[in-house]
């Protein structure tokens, strides 16, 4: 290939002999020329000469001589010593094999960072993963290639379009602390493919997540359509050919894993719409069998049944009107005259638009016709999905053109985002192996094993990252299961006599609830002495006192407690000189607790916990604090049992979910507890310590006042380090029935 001569002095200062390169050179050489002052055509070519000779073969210096001038011209030539750099300590480590994929990436990230100095952080970013992720075997002998570096690299365009710099540190940091010692567990985190890389990566997305609302969102499927069915996220970010859209089917409903704000509609919103429209779907719609119908009748039937269920919709929830019709486009009819485009979901999208909006009014007439039939329809107040069918048909056949077999769909203000892609509609007879795909149900399986409550998830502290572990830990809350109450009250008899010591105490606790202040003007009562001496004044003669009526205040005590119960398998033990197990001694107690707190009037609740790894952690409400103490509580608390381990964290964040929600000016958090959080999947004893601990910060951050009651002797080794000087220890534990309540009246007076 002949070069012009200027061209040809650059390329003999370049050295390359690999002719796949001399061929594109020329052309390579100019844009570089467009973007590169002349000292950064000379780096230019140094680095071009470096990667044709590192023995790599012509990729390296192809995709440099391909990217480099784009790299210019984002981010300017200041950067290219940072990457040669960066290039030489791949090339010095057993990582060469990476430096192809790691150019590749560089075009993509400037696109994204657009200055040199998020480049440099990039670049840097990169260094320390390949420094931290390469396995060393033998000692320090002999350094193997790191198992995440090709991972990320393939993973970087998506990365650097939905994470800011700081946002990808830090899910690479997770991700590099979370799995130092598992090589295979980091290849499934770099390349996205585990649940923790991907539950870490929307953390740093922006939009409104639907982990962070999955327990609310069910509660409303739940309480508004009775409808109860798992809620199973998809990703839109690592879909790039087809956008999947939401449905439904035997196993859950499926729904995008994040929604930012549109038209003026919020994330959350836009996850409540959609819900709403497959479960009217569930309850209005019915399968037909679709063997018969071409596509175009298909897409038909399914807009008008969309149609329809959006109707009912509004008609059960009116509130739902300016939400959907935010969400709902306005196509503009005068594309209906475009050519050689296929407008069938154009027509579809306008029906849909004059049907639900009595403001919009279009002109053409199969619109105006069809959307006055389909409101006959309705009107009868019976409409069926069969119907809808016939009238679908109906108005594909009247529509239907020729251009609608064009490749080219019209698209534009036609997508309705909330609806669903009705799979659910449809039998088909011949159906082969895919019978099994096909079958849709709107609820679970009846065998699904946790009817109850969907899990709440909370963070979990890091102590050596100094990070939160992202939903880390899954809480399962229920009632506690209930057991003879006659077993409390035989505990109660038996502390008669500390029960009436107690009463002596709680008496001077006890607040007046009311006070009154006489000697008002103004008041609510009539303040019967002073109205009559006023009486004999008046009739006296004398000058009679106005201050005839009283009012009152409130003068009492405005404080919340709830007892936090550790359940864990240490309970069953007995007690160091005691005939009873711990777990019996803490019965007497929280029973002795409740009952002087009742006497007190202030709102208390009760629950319990334990743990079996973070993916289990069992929350139990043993008295919610608007319920009376009585016979439903004491059942519970005689049904108490012990078991599993103590994830105390958790549980604690758990509890003050419940304590912020009540109006007190104090709210008081008491932790029972005989050992410190431990859990079977941890193996540093000090992380759920410091979890632990990390709660207590937050709660206080909160306004909730935690305090730690120990029944391990030897606690003074950690429980400062939670709770600092809020903490009692109890070395004696027979003496627990009369400490607890002492505690509680010394800590509330």
């Amino acid at each position: 290939m002949t070069m012009s001569p200027e061209i040809a002095g650059y390329w003999k200062q370049v050295g390359c002999r690999f002719p796949v390169v001399e061929e594109v050179f020329e052309d390579c050489m100019r844009e570089a020329l467009r973007h590169f002052t002349p000292e950064g055509i000379e780096l230019f070519l140094d680095q071009a000469r470096f990667l044709a000779r590192i023995g790599h073969g012509p990729d390296p210096v192809l995709i440099y001589l391909e990217e480099a001038p784009v790299l210019a011209s984002d981010v300017g030539e200041t950067i290219f010593p940072e990457i040669m750099a960066c290039i030489q300590k791949l090339f010095r480590s057993p990582n060469g094999t990476a430096i192809v994929p790691f150019l590749q990436t560089l075009a993509a990230a400037a696109r994204r960072l657009h200055s040199s100095g998020q480049m440099k952080h990039y670049l840097d970013l990169v260094v320390e993963l390949m420094d931290r992720s390469s396995v060393s075997i033998h000692g320090h002998q002999q350094i193997m290639a790191s198992p995440a570096l090709p991972e990320f690299l393939k993973q970087v365009p998506v990365l650097v379009s939905n994470l800011s710099m700081e946002g990808l540190r830090h899910w690479v940091e997770y991700g590099l602390h979370s799995y130092a010692d598992h090589t295979e567990r980091q290849k499934d985190y770099f390349s996205l493919q585990s649940a923790d890389a991907r539950a870490m990566f929307q953390k740093a997305r922006h939009g409104t997540l639907l982990i962070d609302h999955e327990r609310k969102l069910d509660l409303y499927l739940r309480g508004l359509w009775q409808i109860e069915a798992r809620l199973l996220p998809y990703s839109l970010a690592f879909s790039e050919i087809r956008k999947p859209i939401p449905y439904f089917d035997h196993l859950g409903i499926r729904i995008p894993d994040v929604y930012d704000d549109l038209n003026g509609v919020s994330g959350l919103d836009r996850y409540r719409m959609a819900l709403a429209h497959m479960a009217a779907h569930q309850s209005y719609s019915e399968r037909m069998i679709a063997d018969n119908w071409s596509p175009f009748q298909r897409v038909a039937v399914e807009v008008f049944e969309d149609i329809r269920v959006d109707y009912l919709l509004l008609q059960r929830f009116p509130g739902l009107r300016t939400r959907l019709l935010s969400l709902h486009p306005v196509p503009p009819e005068a594309d209906l005259g475009l050519e050689n485009i296929s407008l069938i979901w154009l027509r579809m999208t306008m029906l849909s638009r004059a049907i639900l909006d009595p403001d919009c009014h279009y002109q053409d007439k199969d619109t105006q016709e069809f959307a006055g039939r389909f409101d006959e329809i309705i009107a009868t107040g019976a409409s069926s999905s069969r119907e809808m069918a016939d009238l679908a048909l109906l108005f594909h056949a009247r529509t239907k053109t020729d251009q609608d077999l064009s490749n080219d769909l019209y698209l534009e203000h036609t997508e309705v985002t909330y609806r669903d892609d009705n799979r659910h509609l449809w039998l088909f007879i011949d159906q082969g192996e895919d019978a099994g795909d096909r079958e849709t149900t709107p609820h679970q399986d009846e065998d699904t094993e946790d009817q109850g409550l969907p899990p709440r998830h909370y963070d979990e502290w890091d102590y050596l990252s100094q990070m939160y572990h992202p939903d880390w830990v899954s809480v399962y809350e229920g009632i506690h299961p209930s057991g003879p109450a006659s077993r409390i009250d035989t505990l109660l008899e038996k502390h008669a006599a500390l029960a009436k010591r107690l009463k002596r105490l709680l008496d001077q606790l006890k607040p007046q609830d009311k006070v009154r202040i006489r000697f008002q003007e103004e008041g609510t009562d009539l303040d019967l002495d002073v109205a009559i001496r006023s009486l004999i004044d008046y009739k006296a003669g004398a000058q009679p006192d106005p201050r005839i009526n009283m009012s009152h205040r409130t003068n009492g005590r405005d404080i919340a407690v709830l007892l936090l119960l550790d359940l864990s398998q240490s309970l069953n033990e007995k007690a160091a000189g005691a005939t009873q197990s711990i777990l019996e001694l803490s019965q007497e107690a929280v029973s002795l607790l409740a009952w002087s707190v009742d006497q007190l009037g202030d709102p208390l609740a009760i629950a319990g916990f334990h743990s079996n790894t973070r993916h289990d952690v069992r929350y139990y409400h043993i008295k919610g604090f608007n319920e009376p103490w009585g016979e439903t509580v004491k059942s519970r608390l005689s049904a108490m049992e012990a078991s599993w381990s103590t994830r105390m964290g958790a549980a604690m964040r758990h509890a003050a979910h419940y304590l912020s929600a009540q109006q007190a000016d104090k709210k008081l958090l008491l932790i029972l507890t005989d050992g410190e959080p431990a859990d079977v999947d941890t193996r540093d004893e000090r992380t759920l310590i410091e979890d632990a601990h990390k709660a207590v910060q937050e709660l206080d951050q909160r306004g909730i006042y935690s305090y730690c009651i120990n029944l391990d002797p030897r606690a003074d080794a950690y429980v400062s380090d939670i709770f600092g000087n809020q903490y009692s220890i109890i070395d004696h534990i027979e003496g627990l029935p009369e400490r607890l309540p002492q505690l509680f009246i010394s800590l509330t007076k």
